[in-house]
Parts: structure tokens; C-alpha cells; sequence
């Protein structure tokens, strides 16, 4: 498991794209992970949207979420390092 968790829908708009690949390979000490549900009902099926560290991150398009999730998963491990 990573020190930051990116989490999908599998109904959701982000399944579009392939953000395990794209995020893991960017960012090996994050863990994407596809779930059936996120208990968020409706959202996932309005646009795209994933859960980061358990926040909640909207885009437009896929891309303009992955934009997004980069910039959170930026602070997270920022934060992370900060501990340290």
C-alpha cells in the first residue's frame, strides 16, 4: 500500500483512462486502487471524480481530475516528507 491512496469507482467516468498506470509510474509511493463502490452515489456518475487520502477531487474531463489529483497527491507527500 502507498503512503497516499487513490481511490476510483469502477462506474465511474475515470475508468476512462488508465490512472493506475499513469499515477503509479509518476508516483511509485501511491497505490490506485478500482472499487465497486465508493459509497458517494450519484457523483461518480455526474463526472469524473476519485477519492485521494479519502478527499474528494472533481474534474471536468478525466483530465482536468488527473491535474487535480496530481496537485493533491503533491501535498500529500510533501506533508509526508515534512514528518520525516
Amino acid at each position: 500500500m502507498g503512503i497516499v491512496v487513490v481511490e476510483i469507482c469502477d462506474g465511474n467516468l475515470m475508468t476512462e483512462v488508465d490512472l493506475e498506470g499513469i499515477i503509479e509510474s509518476e508516483y511509485p509511493d501511491v497505490a490506485v486502487l478500482e472499487n465497486s463502490c465508493l459509497n458517494n452515489c450519484g457523483m461518480c456518475a455526474m463526472r469524473p471524480f476519485a477519492l485521494v487520502n479519502n478527499r474528494r477531487v472533481f474534474g471536468k474531463t478525466p483530465e482536468q481530475c488527473i491535474d487535480k489529483i496530481r496537485k493533491i497527491i503533491d501535498e500529500e507527500l510533501a506533508a509526508f516528507n515534512d514528518e520525516l
